[in-house]
């Protein structure tokens, strides 16, 4: 069996800012689909609702593969991450990167 060497380890956000981020990307990517379809099944109806909840599914997880690829290095890409983890890969590699070279 062959193992990935772990490169890099998840990074530690350090501020409140950039941990509220992370936690407003992860609360993003785990539940915005569901006031959507609440929203869109009180406004139209219970056919269109689920219709929505499926498609959301998909641009969910189109959402969640793009910032999971465009922070996480090429050799880690192997490994399954959570929300948490890939909220947290984006906040301190794109979001918070100035503060923690003010940090250094």
């Amino acid at each position: 069996m062959d193992y990935i060497n772990l490169i890099e380890p998840t990074p530690k956000l350090h501020s409140k800012k950039c941990k509220a981020l992370s936690f407003a990307i992860r609360l993003f990517l785990q539940y915005a689909l569901y006031p959507v379809t609440l929203i869109v099944w009180y406004y139209y109806d219970y056919f269109i609702a689920g219709a929505t909840l499926l498609l959301g599914f998909i641009i969910i997880g189109i959402i969640r593969a793009k910032l999971r690829n465009s922070v996480i290095p090429l050799t880690q890409r192997e490994y399954h991450y959570s929300d948490a983890a890939i909220a947290d890969w984006y906040s301190a590699k794109i979001l918070c990167m100035e503060e923690e070279y003010d940090r250094k």
